[in-house]
């Protein structure tokens, strides 16, 4: 049973937070982002909204599903893009 905390009251200096500059603010603790990180990030500002996903329970064989784990995180992805790009090579 979790515990309700015993204020509201947040322990944040908000004044303070109001009148830092970013100048101000010591960025010494944080990684560096290398190209390759950069290269992974996903920017969708103004792009058009990405289509809902469906949830389905689909029997694929064993080793077929084994495969596409061995290759990593995003197998479901991939798997996804292989019958998207099967659907758009059969469209009429």
């Amino acid at each position: 049973m979790r515990k309700k905390p015993t204020s509201n009251r947040s322990g944040t200096n908000w004044e303070r937070l109001r009148v830092v500059t970013d100048d101000q603010i010591d960025m010494s603790d944080v990684p560096v982002i290398t190209p390759k990180q950069f290269a992974r990030a996903v920017v969708r500002k103004g792009l058009k909204p990405v289509e809902a996903k469906s949830q389905v329970t689909l029997r694929i064989d064993s080793d077929v599903l084994d495969w596409f784990r061995m290759q990593g995180r995003g197998y479901q992805t991939r798997i996804n893009a292989l019958l998207r790009a099967y659907v758009d090579a059969h469209k009429p």
